[in-house]
């Protein structure tokens, strides 16, 4: 199949839009063309850095011959609809997560991308991290047998004012921290452990003023082979943390940071003594620039090259939110509920 360079516009010049940009413009493979942002001002700026056009109308990218891919990192309430209008117009997408506000979006997105001959790809570049990646790797070989537990957490200190922003507005967010952070831990939890039949949580807004939306979630999750898995996100972590641990019968893999202000990323092998006692260690660091958004990108325009996706499928992005749906459906109730 022919490879040709793709044009590539990025909707939503913040933060992720602008490293979303970067990678654009570093790959061999794509073309930043157009850079899109309701604040015109900030458009012009971060396509005068990395070159294109600028605009302050996403509806400029649909029109344009010269873009085949379009990125969304808009607030939640517009990810959905501009996705689905992308893929309409015949546009290949790479979605930020989470994959809309609801469950009922994302499988109204997953719907639209089954018609359509383009990639729709969902932005879980946790998966591309190395550590992680390593993980998996074992975890598939073997190393550490089968599997008995996984325990995750992930949290930040957020800021004062954070109840000013859009992600603390309900109709704009669709969720708080559990939506915005547990995204990520679900689908690595899934990604080991396939889908739950029964999850448990507790909702808490404790300290930022975002009722009634959460600033940490906890959860309980059941999966096939009496697996149990659980979770804590929080917004009042104060130092940030990335805590990921896969326990097995024969030893477990254990995840810690995620590189900058999470800590450097780190990977160790615990190996079980039979025979009781201290187990065996071998950690392995992976220190430097985090090349977890790069290689999500290179494995989104091969994608766009008639190549398989190797992670963050619409139906993947579907089932974490059917999940996190469970999760606050059980977190209302009070009582476990099936997925």
């Amino acid at each position: 199949m022919a490879v040709s360079t793709k044009g590539v516009a990025v909707i939503g010049c913040g933060l992720i839009g602008a490293r979303r940009a970067r990678s654009a413009v570093a790959h061999e493979g794509t073309e930043l063309r157009l850079v899109v942002d309701a604040d015109g001002d900030r458009a012009a700026a971060l396509a005068l850095e990395h070159g294109g056009d600028s605009s302050s109308d996403w509806r400029s990218a649909l029109e344009r011959d010269d873009v085949d891919a379009i990125v969304v990192c808009t607030p939640n309430a517009l990810l959905v609809p501009i996705a689905q209008a992308a893929l309409e117009s015949g546009k290949h997408v790479l979605i930020e997560k989470p994959m809309g506000r609801n469950a009922e979006e994302a499988r109204a997105l997953g719907q639209t991308a089954a018609l359509s001959p383009r990639v729709l790809k969902i932005g879980f570049n946790h998966r591309y991290h190395p550590a992680v990646a390593r993980a998996h790797e074992l975890f598939k070989a073997g190393a550490i047998g089968r599997l008995i537990q996984i325990r995750a957490r992930y949290g930040h200190g957020s800021r004062p004012g954070c109840e000013t922003e859009w992600r603390a507005d309900a109709q704009l967010a669709g969720g708080g921290e559990l939506l915005d952070q547990g995204v990520h831990v679900v689908d690595l939890m899934q990604w080991f452990a396939g889908i739950p039949v029964r999850v448990q949580a507790e909702l808490q807004t404790a300290v930022w003023p975002l009722a009634p939306l959460e600033d940490n979630a906890f959860g309980l999750l059941r999966f096939q082979d009496d697996v149990i898995a659980q979770l804590h996100v929080s917004m009042t972590q104060w130092k940030n943390l990335f805590s990921f641990e896969v326990h097995g019968e024969l030893g477990a893999l254990v995840i810690d940071g995620l590189g900058g202000s999470y800590g450097m990323e780190t990977l160790t092998v615990v190996q079980r003594n039979r025979g009781g006692g201290a187990p065996e260690l071998t950690k392995q660091q992976f220190d430097g620039v985090d090349p977890s958004w790069m290689l999500e990108w290179n494995d989104f325009v091969h994608a766009m090259n008639g190549n398989e996706l190797q992670h963050g499928s619409w139906p993947d992005g579907v089932a974490v939110m059917d999940t996190i749906a469970a999760l606050y459906a059980a977190g209302r109730a009070g009582s476990a509920v099936a997925p």
